[in-house]
Parts: structure tokens; C-alpha cells; sequence
């Protein structure tokens, strides 16, 4: 199935008089898209390889208890207060693309930043089934790991339809990964030469954004915790998840800032960064990932009010274990 989405060799063109024509070479021949700190969701090549992928049949969105209809009992529930609802409620009554992870973007950090072809994975937030399903496709073995046993359920589901019975399918694990990840550690048996089988080759999630998307009401789940609880549970799973990774290998996460009910930043961004660097990783990439407009420049005017812009982008942030 990964030869479906292995880059088609340039063709030999030809003059009028049938002389060859040497095509020049594009970054994208190569890398998918070129290598610059910039992701643009936007451009044709972009949407073109997004549908590629979603012509599979993936369906992220399918286990999810987080749709319009959520946000928008949070959004009435504020008016009907008094309160004016937060610029973050707001912004997921427009969950479309946003709130779904893009394939592209798994393909091109596989592609990028796994140091071979079948290498181990592991998702210590795995939410939907874009990141397995398209590292299975590409021939790696994907650990996810998904408090939610519905979310589970439906990854599943949507890896059966999708894949051949002898095809690597990818695993999701259900359960809370602050629990999980300190059972994995306790595995992890490493030869004379300090390896293990058990460690993992890349490290890929996209966690909650605080509580700006409400998971679930589970008492494990940190998108129903205060910020302070939630960045304590958070810095534990990015801790015990970098300890399972391969010396010399990277951790790839997918954040974007969020604000309080005052309209300020909690600094996610900084902090995802402040817990990486605190167990060992360093920081290697970043790249801005520039999400589709949509209900941006409605929303525009409004913000702008409270001197606020409205936010289009996320932050991809690759860390190295040295």
C-alpha cells in the first residue's frame, strides 16, 4: 500500500526537434514538500496529497464525543450567563479541518524524521486514526496508546476496512498513558550494549490542548483538568514516553496556543518546550503549520476588538535524545 504514495519519478520531456529537455529538479520531487519551517495547508500540492489520503477511507472524526453540537452547548451555556464565550470556545464551533488531524502532516514527519522505513512508533495521544493509519501505510509499527475505549473501538474498525488481513496494521492500546507508559518503562530489558528491543525509533502525538477541546469526563482524561494539574500530568507522559526512545532519535509534537477565560496565552507553546528539555530532549525543529482559514475572517472582526488576531496556525515542535 506504500508504493500508492511513493513520489512519481519525473518525466523525460522533449523539444520540437526531439532533443532531451533536463526538467528541474523541485524539492518536492524528494521530499513530498520541501523542507522549509513552513507548512501551508493551503497550497494545491497540499489539499491534492490530503485527499490522496482520504480517499483510503480514513475517518478521524468517527469515536469522537467532541463535534459542534459539544462546543456549542459550551458557547449558549456562556451567553446565557452573562458571559461573553471564550475566543478558544468560539473557534472549535469551527472544528471542520482544525480539529482533525491532517494525513500530510503525518507523511511528511514519518517520511522526515523516522531514521528508517519500519520503524517503531509510539503516540502517547493517539485520539483519531490518522497518525496510525498512515504509519501503517508507510510500512511502520505504530503504538498508540488512547484513554477512551470508544476512540479505540472505532480506530479499529476504520484499520479492518482499510487494510488486508496480512497487511501491519497499526495497534492502539487503551488506557490512561501516564499509567501505561510507567508499566512499558518496567519492560524495557537492554542488552550488554545498552539497547532494547522495547525502545522506540519516533516519538509523534498531537496532545489536548488543555481543556480547549473536552474529551471526555473520564478522571484520567487532562482535557477536564485545570491548567496547572493538566501541565503536571502532561510533563509526566512526555517524561516517561522520552525515556522509551532510542538515543540519538526524535520526538515530533503538534501544539498551538490556547487562551484563558481572561483572553490570555497559557504559554502551551513555551511549556511543551520547558518539558521536553527538562527530561533530557533538545530542541531541534520547529515548524509553523498554517491551517485553512475558514471561519477566520468572520470571526475577525470581533477579536480585533479586544485587540486579539485571530490565530490560523499551529507549532510543530522535534526534539533530539542526545
Amino acid at each position: 500500500m506504500a508504493d500508492n504514495f511513493k513520489q512519481e519519478e519525473p518525466t523525460i520531456q522533449v523539444d520540437l526537434f526531439g532533443n532531451e529537455v533536463t526538467k528541474k529538479f523541485e524539492l518536492r520531487d524528494k521530499y513530498i514538500e520541501p523542507p522549509f519551517s513552513v507548512f501551508d495547508t493551503k497550497q494545491g500540492s497540499w489539499q491534492r496529497r490530503r485527499n490522496k489520503w482520504k480517499a483510503l477511507g480514513i475517518e478521524s472524526e468517527l469515536g469522537r464525543k467532541v463535534d459542534g453540537a459539544h462546543f456549542a452547548g459550551r458557547h449558549r451555556q456562556a451567553e446565557r450567563s452573562g458571559k461573553k464565550p471564550a475566543e478558544s470556545t468560539q473557534r472549535i464551533l469551527d472544528v471542520g479541518e482544525h480539529s482533525i488531524f491532517d494525513p500530510v502532516v503525518c507523511e511528511l514527519a514519518y517520511t522526515w524524521f523516522c531514521p528508517k522505513e519500519n520503524s517503531r512508533i509510539l503516540d502517547p495521544f493517539a485520539g483519531g486514526s490518522v497518525r496510525g493509519i498512515v504509519a501503517a501505510t508507510l510500512g511502520h509499527d505504530y503504538t498508540g496508546i488512547e484513554l477512551r475505549p470508544e476512540q479505540v473501538e472505532s480506530n479499529k474498525l476504520q484499520a479492518d476496512k482499510i487494510f488486508k488481513e496480512k497487511d501491519k496494521k497499526p495497534e492502539w492500546i487503551t488506557g490512561d498513558s501516564n499509567k501505561i507508559l510507567e508499566k512499558m518503562q518496567t519492560m524495557v530489558l537492554r542488552d550488554s550494549y545498552g539497547t532494547s528491543s522495547e525502545e522506540y525509533d519516533f516519538i509523534f502525538s498531537c496532545p489536548p490542548y488543555g481543556n480547549l477541546e473536552i474529551y471526555s469526563d473520564m478522571q484520567d482524561d487532562i482535557s477536564n483538568m485545570e491548567y496547572p494539574q493538566f501541565l503536571k500530568i502532561y510533563e509526566s507522559i512526555i517524561a516517561k514516553s522520552c525515556n522509551l526512545l532510542k538515543q540519538g532519535e526524535l520526538a515530533c509534537f503538534v501544539v498551538g496556543e490556547f487562551r484563558d477565560k481572561k483572553g490570555h496565552f497559557y504559554g502551551f507553546v513555551p511549556d511543551t518546550i520547558r518539558a521536553f528539555t527538562k527530561c533530557g530532549m533538545k530542541f531541534y525543529n520547529e515548524i509553523i503549520l498554517l491551517n485553512a482559514i475558514g471561519s477566520a475572517s468572520v470571526r475577525a472582526s470581533t477579536s480585533m476588538k479586544n485587540r486579539k488576531v485571530v490565530k490560523i496556525h499551529q507549532n510543530v515542535l522535534v526534539f533530539q535524545k542526545i
